[in-house]
């Protein structure tokens, strides 16, 4: 695996990184064994960068179970303060230690200030963050130190000069390129000799699965051999000022494609043609998307019980794929996966309109208003009918006719 180097620390770290918030699951909860054989696998072939955070439900205890005496000095332990949480000094504290705890470890390599805007930081400073810093390192407890940035691109610099920070995390992919940090955010945090890790390079799948039409098309024919997957990751691996992308890998056919591709692609590499191809597709794609949501979930437990990532991420999917009719796949998956037929109701008719996740959003998405926009898509006045007869005439015969055509 290619390594990189961070001036300011003087570690090399792999050029793809192990993001531990969407593991693969079982009956709800993380597949532990499963898990466990993806990240074993990935340290074996050159990973040595694992990010988790406070906030990912059961990822810290995990890590703490499988990231044994052995394993521990071969990889570089990422986790975050979970900033929202934090409400005085001693707030600071007792997350660090619990955090130790759940992870099994005396330090943590890269300790990282979570979702980070310029109001945010302004609140912890006021609750002496430098001053807890300063301490979690003295006490060996962290080795570096930086954030994850959750806000607009005019601010990045102005927290960037606020403070000797190591490294900083930054959502960026060939869709995204100008929000939150930006290239320019980027290229000033690398100037100045910090690491900068990049999150959601495919943003939340996206970019990895199934593309309109017209962007398959231009895709395969510049490379008929390559993946969407291929085509996002290399895009971002080709800057220079980018130390490590962070992948949630839960399938070892996701792990080995990315393997490849973290390997092969060094700064600088792609050539002019292809970098051509990726901006005509985005293009097209801009033309399409209709909300900016990266399915992050840092908007997420909504107190209704709304689940937003999949709200808009089947709305978005509608669009993208020219999705028509009353029964097509995405009115299928509405009903599927938050509609109530497996289960889980989470439509975006629970919403209430309380805001809670307003604040939460990286992408400063207006989420009310576009809960409002699929409830009006999917959601028609006898939605208990409507789920009643998928539920048991429309699903049936849709997977039916679905299992004849593959066949």
């Amino acid at each position: 695996m290619q390594k990189r180097l961070i001036k300011k620390t003087g570690d090399e770290i792999s050029a793809l990184g192990f993001g531990a918030m969407r593991l693969p699951l079982k009956n709800g909860k993380i597949d532990r064994a499963k898990a466990k054989d993806l990240i074993y696998h990935a340290i074996d072939s050159g990973v040595n960068f694992i990010d988790t955070a406070y906030l990912y439900g059961d990822s810290e205890s995990f890590l703490g179970e499988i990231i044994t005496p052995e394993i521990r000095p071969k990889i570089k332990l990422c986790t975050k303060l979970p900033s929202i949480n934090v409400r005085k000094y001693e707030d600071m504290e007792k997350f660090l230690s619990e955090q130790l705890n759940r992870l099994q470890t005396d330090y943590i390599d890269y300790y990282l200030i979570h979702a980070v805007d310029l109001k945010s930081i302004n609140r912890l400073i006021k609750r002496d963050l430098f001053k807890f810093i300063k301490k979690a390192k003295d006490e060996g407890k962290i080795r570096h130190i930086g954030f994850s940035y959750h806000g607009p691109k005019e601010e990045f610099e102005i927290i960037i000069d606020g403070y000797d920070w190591d490294v900083v995390m930054v959502q960026y992919n060939y869709f995204d390129e100008n929000v939150q940090a930006s290239m320019e955010g980027i290229e000033y945090a690398a100037s100045k000799g910090m690491g900068v890790f990049v999150m959601e390079p495919l943003k939340g799948g996206i970019l990895a699965g199934k593309m309109p039409g017209k962007v398959e098309e231009i895709f395969k024919n510049a490379d008929p051999d390559k993946s969407n997957a291929d085509w996002a990751l290399q895009w971002v691996l080709n800057n220079r000022n980018i130390t490590c992308v962070l992948s949630g890998m839960n399938s070892f056919e996701q792990l080995n494609d990315n393997l490849k591709i973290a390997n092969r692609t060094t700064p600088l590499s792609m050539t002019f043609e292809e970098m051509e191809t990726v901006e005509l597709a985005k293009r097209v794609m801009r033309d399409s998307l209709k909300i900016n949501c990266s399915t992050c979930g840092y908007c997420m437990p909504c107190p209704q019980g709304v689940n937003i990532p999949e709200c808009l991420k089947i709305y978005n999917e509608k669009y993208l794929f020219e999705h028509n009719g009353l029964i097509n796949p995405s009115f299928m998956d509405y009903y599927q996966y938050v509609g109530g037929i497996m289960g889980n109701r989470g439509n975006a008719g629970l919403c209430n309109g309380c805001g809670k996740c307003l604040r939460k959003c990286p992408q400063k998405l207006d989420i009310i208003a576009e809960l409002k926009k699929v409830k009006k898509e999917f959601e028609m006045p006898g939605m208990k009918y409507i789920l009643a007869f998928v539920k048991y005439i429309g699903f049936p015969l849709y997977k039916y006719i679905v299992k004849i055509l593959n066949h």
